[in-house]
């Protein structure tokens, strides 16, 4: 018989492990598979990052497999708070398309993970990401940041449950009790959800030329069949951060849902993207991102009347370098606390309202003001009299000495054509 694991870990070196948990068919198995392979006591860890999802049933399945310490925690606050909207704004954009909304929720989970390590004496922490995709490097790479000395576990790199057949069959075999109507038939797609986004990857999906059928899409109404008549909302910033909508003071959470409601529903924040994985493969996977596509736009439309020229574009430089560490699980080093400590000092005057468009698919910038730290001036920029707010001339010597350099090289012959 085929071992259910490589012997990589000393049976010696913990005797209580931290889970990340969900509930469902390969959480459920893995738990089983600890408490088995390791003859240790697990502690379970659910967070709601708002995936739409009732928490309860997790932390009775939990309970019926012997678990004592079962954690659940609602974190839809700290998560847009501490994270999500820190990385708006920057204007954060991986491969120039995707939002990062999976990569910004797993430092929060590994954090969380360390802090009941720590609470509970666990030497051990378990996850399920898989040995193929980046959520095991964003995982790992947190917990031992933040707990160096800390033993992971990641089992789908270590047993030979390689399929779901194997992991029904694992459960039959232990009576690990399954929702045969949810999990007995294969799910067309893998899908993981919190407040910023829902993505989709596996089934037709991994043949990067068929469209996706209408049916996947969850959040959003396709932009054919949106509203014909647009929809207007007014988001006022306070220092580079939403604080209300149409003048209702919301709180973060509060803000992101409500922007993925109005989104949604005018077909707002699809993408369907090929991007390169940390871990060497390219990996197709579809994104319904409609509060993020909102804060995107807005964001950068406040900033574009209160933020200085050239501290603009040093973030435009940095955002790709500060996108790439986030998406590669780097969310507690250093250097993304460097650029953090830049971005956020950036925001010190980017406070004011935005007004936007929805319309079948689209966000369309339609005002943009800020009574106190605009600095966009209408009497100089005016096409009509100035009254002597700018002298035209002066841009003559301003031309002239940025040419120089331009004018020398011509006079030696070297060839700029």
């Amino acid at each position: 018989m085929t071992p259910l694991f490589r012997e990589t870990f000393s049976m010696a070196e913990f005797d209580k492990v931290v889970l990340s948990y969900s509930g469902g068919l390969d959480t459920s198995v893995i738990l089983k598979w600890l408490q088995e392979t390791f003859d240790c006591e697990v502690v379970t860890y659910t967070a709601d990052l708002g995936q739409g999802e009732e928490l309860e049933p997790a932390r009775e399945k939990a309970a019926s497999m012997g678990v004592k310490e079962i954690f659940i925690d609602d974190v839809r606050e700290e998560f847009v708070r501490d994270f999500v909207f820190p990385m708006f704004r920057c204007n954060t954009l991986y491969e120039g398309e995707y939002l990062l909304g999976t990569s910004i929720a797993r430092p929060l989970i590994a954090k969380r993970l360390v802090d009941i390590a720590n609470e509970t004496g666990a030497q051990a922490i378990a996850h399920g990401a898989t040995g193929k995709g980046n959520d095991q490097v964003r995982f790992e790479l947190g917990v031992y940041g933040l707990k160096p000395d800390v033993t992971v576990i990641a089992p789908w790199r270590e047993w030979d449950l390689n399929s779901r057949e194997s992991l029904m069959a694992f459960c039959e075999q232990h009576q690990i009790k399954v929702d045969q109507q949810h999990e007995g038939q294969k799910s067309p797609y893998s899908m993981d959800a919190n407040l910023l986004h829902i993505s989709y990857e596996g089934g037709i999906l991994e043949d990067p030329s068929v469209e996706p059928d209408e049916s996947m899409w969850l959040w959003s109404v396709s932009p054919e069949d949106a509203p014909d008549t647009p929809t207007y909302i007014e988001l006022e910033y306070l220092q580079g951060d939403v604080v209300a909508i149409d003048g209702k003071a919301l709180s973060p959470a509060e803000v992101l849902a409500h922007l993925n409601t109005v989104g949604g529903a005018n077909g707002i924040g699809r993408v369907d993207i090929v991007e390169n994985r940390y871990v060497g493969m390219k990996a197709r996977g579809c994104y319904e991102t409609p509060g993020g596509t909102i804060l995107l736009k807005g964001h950068r439309a406040i900033e574009s009347i209160t933020l200085d020229r050239e501290l603009a574009h040093l973030k435009d430089e940095l955002m790709p370098r500060y996108a790439s560490l986030i998406y590669n699980g780097y969310w507690w080093s250093p250097e993304r606390k460097a650029l953090q400590a830049l971005i956020d000092d950036s925001q010190e005057n980017v406070s004011g309202t935005v007004r936007l468009k929805l319309y079948k698919g689209n966000v369309m910038l339609v005002g943009r003001e800020s009574a106190t730290e605009s600095l966009y001036d209408a009497d100089i920029v005016t096409f009509e009299d100035d009254a002597g707010a700018y002298d035209q001339s002066d841009a003559g010597g301003f031309i002239k000495l940025n040419a120089l350099r331009l004018k020398l090289a011509s006079k030696l012959g070297r060839k700029l054509t």
